[in-house]
């Protein structure tokens, strides 16, 4: 083992001991409120936290795209739900029908022409496939109003699909104040597709649901499951929405200071991380505070980034960092910055215990 003062900057940092308790007190969580836990792997990408969150009792794991829930299937995953509307091509519904060979594999639709499209590119292997029919509950993405679920779900039934049932996602939960009103109306959008499917004759037997912001929020009384992402890790946006404390941050970006200015003259004192948005990502909600947070020093902005490097505002009364000296940055997106890059140093007691790959990384189809 090596100290985590050795490892070379910029490098995306986890500590294992905080992931494994976010995962375990999630699991908890779900667990206590009779709902299934379904994380999204899109977050992490990485093998070795799949295996965590399935040992602590997770139904299954959630992904972005087909590419994505290969490399879980690969590893063994048996059943993986790909949370977006697809419009299948003929090689990707080859690719479904192998996929379908090693996991139960449900999909989500939300048009009357994505389901026969889907249809006809699968053929005879259609009914191995379940789909949910997506539902907008706010966020006003993908997903059709409850209202219309019952159109897209028959179209489905008529292409040869199995009609698993409904989910939605609550994207609107991103933002100051919204996670209460945000499961509101996402419990309200999937009790009334439900509803509508059960009366015209669907099995509906999952309702999905549920991100970070409103997981712990989400009762089982309209939802059957949840598939939060982001809480393994938590980042700047969690830690400003209030949906986690500083404690519960298990990945950072070691930084090193690379330049700073103090020039005692009243203008701004401030530094150079050599940590840009090739490691961090762009994203910045417009009520974020900045590019991201320092763990270690509250009070700080990273107020610019350029590709390789991050303008931080140091607070007045606060020692400014040395040159050279490390430095913890939280992203604002942790799912960005875990597309960034190859592998990931696993820390344990301020000592590095292992690298882990991000297998699925640039997996986008």
């Amino acid at each position: 083992m090596s100290a985590v003062e050795d490892i070379p900057t910029p490098q995306v940092v986890i500590d294992q001991d905080v992931l494994e308790r976010n995962i375990t007190r999630m699991a908890a969580h779900v667990r206590e409120t009779s709902l299934r836990l379904r994380p999204h792997a899109k977050t992490h990408k990485v093998l070795q936290i799949a295996d965590r969150q399935l040992a602590a009792g997770a139904a299954g794991l959630t992904v972005a795209t087909i590419g994505e829930a290969e490399v879980f299937a690969d590893h063994g995953v048996d059943d993986l739900f790909i949370a977006y509307p697809l419009w299948l091509t003929r090689p990707q519904a080859e690719r479904l029908r192998r996929l379908s060979a090693k996991a139960r594999v449900s999909v989500g639709l939300d048009s009357v022409e994505g389901a026969q499209t889907m249809g006809a590119a699968l053929n005879g292997a259609a009914g191995e496939i379940a789909v949910l029919v997506e539902v907008d509950s706010g966020h006003h993405r993908s997903g059709v109003s409850p209202g219309l679920a019952v159109e897209v779900a028959q179209a489905a039934h008529r292409a040869g699909l199995l009609v698993e049932g409904v989910f939605t996602f609550p994207g609107h939960s991103y933002a100051p104040g919204m996670p209460q009103q945000a499961v509101e109306q996402e419990q309200a959008a999937l009790a009334e597709a439900a509803e509508l499917l059960t009366a015209a004759g669907h099995n509906v037997s999952r309702r999905s649901g549920g991100s970070t912001p409103t997981a712990t929020l989400t009762g089982s009384s309209v939802a059957t499951e949840v598939r939060p992402g982001v809480y393994v890790f938590c980042d700047a946006q969690q830690l400003e929405l209030g949906r986690c404390t500083w404690d519960d941050i298990a990945l950072t970006v070691a930084a090193t200071v690379v330049s700073r200015t103090d020039t005692g003259r009243g203008s701004p004192r401030r530094l150079v991380l050599d940590s840009g948005s090739k490691v961090l990502g762009t994203d910045r909600s417009a009520w974020a505070t900045g590019h991201g947070r320092l763990i270690d020093h509250p009070d700080a902005r990273i107020t610019a980034l350029s590709e390789h490097h991050a303008t931080v505002v140091w607070p007045e009364g606060s020692p400014l960092p040395a040159l050279g000296e490390r430095l913890r940055v939280v992203p604002n997106h942790v799912c960005v910055t875990m597309n960034l890059v190859d592998d990931v140093a696993v820390v344990s007691g301020g000592q590095l215990v292992d690298r882990w790959a991000v297998a699925a990384r640039g997996k986008n189809s």
